[in-house]
């Protein structure tokens, strides 16, 4: 009897061991949050809800899309950043929400560092610099050289907002052409370009997918955008540091769990994230928006966040703006 015992508490024993690596094995075993820090119907949100339906199917539980809208993407974020690492919580980030944001605030919610577990950059945004057909320069080269010599002409862009890379892309361009455009900050991409439509300002910084329709219709003139090289979808475009070498001013769109975040979770959102990035469907649809698929690993992302954390604190801290 003893020994019968015996047998089973060994047994039981070996069971309890065994338990917390099935239950790890099994992950995900319960629907996962996808936290969107931008409201419905924003860009973010389509493309949060397309991706989630392909991972839904890839993992083998539904992927549920919570909007968390508010101060540039920081309150969803924020949530991220509290949630536990077990991988049943991510969320969307952008480079405004995790590389420009924390910069310009003093009660900073986040260190987009330390506070986070980086998943992949999911695309690019292709951003460009458009005009007012009645404005006279037609390149970036011109655009200078007219600054230049009419200085009593106060040059003035349009951007999404202040934490928006629309508007450091201004600031970048002011720097290294010691020429001082004025910002004109919108509570949305579209209305500065309705601006620049009506003549109120001449010039815009927008994302490729806000504009092309009106480029492509001669409404508007494309100055040139803010990538390294030409945009693959609009090769007549030239860029920006083809009149200014070293100019650049990405803008991205990625996903990121909180810190220290269960390596198999991770192992497998990254996984199905990428799958769904380059499911020919869904690039498809991202290349027409002016979006270029990305989908690299959280080594390779985490290399790229730091870079542009970096960059784009010192940007801000020589244009001289204040955290508020």
């Amino acid at each position: 009897m003893f020994k019968l015992v015996r047998t089973l508490a060994a047994a039981a024993a070996c069971i309890a061991m065994a338990t917390p690596a099935l239950v790890q094995a099994a992950y995900p075993d319960r629907p996962v949050r996808l936290i969107v820090p931008y409201p419905p119907g924003a860009s973010t949100d389509t493309i949060a809800r397309l991706v989630a339906e392909h991972m839904s199917k890839t993992l083998g539980q539904p992927i549920v899309v919570e909007n968390r809208g508010g101060a540039s993407g920081t309150i969803g974020s924020t949530t991220v950043a509290h949630a536990a690492p077990d991988g049943y919580t991510f969320g969307m980030g952008t480079d405004g929400s995790h590389a420009t944001s924390p910069h310009l605030m003093k009660a900073k919610p986040y260190d987009p560092i330390r506070d986070f577990t980086p998943i992949t950059m999911a695309v690019k945004n292709i951003l460009v610099l458009v005009a007012n057909n009645d404005f006279p320069p037609k390149n970036v080269a011109e655009l200078v050289t007219y600054a230049k010599e009419h200085p009593e002409q106060q040059l003035s862009y349009g951007s999404s907002g202040l934490a928006s890379p629309h508007f450091l892309a201004g600031a970048l361009l002011g720097q290294m052409t010691d020429i001082d455009f004025i910002h004109v900050p919108y509570k949305g991409g579209s209305q500065a370009v309705v601006d620049v439509l009506g003549g109120q300002i001449p010039l815009a910084f927008s994302s490729m997918a806000t504009v092309e329709p009106q480029i492509r219709s001669g409404k508007l003139k494309a100055l040139g955008v803010t990538e390294r090289e030409r945009y693959s979808g609009t090769p007549d475009i030239p860029a920006i540091a083809e009149s200014l070498p070293g100019f650049e001013m990405d803008s991205w769109l990625a996903f990121f769990g909180p810190a220290n975040m269960n390596p198999e979770a991770l192992e497998k959102l990254n996984s199905a994230l990428v799958a769904a990035i380059n499911d020919p469907a869904i690039r498809e649809q991202l290349l027409a928006a002016g979006m270029v698929p990305v989908a690299n690993s959280p080594r390779e992302f985490a290399e790229i966040l730091k870079a542009d954390v970096a960059k784009r604190g010192k940007l801000i801290q020589e244009a001289g703006i204040e955290p508020q």
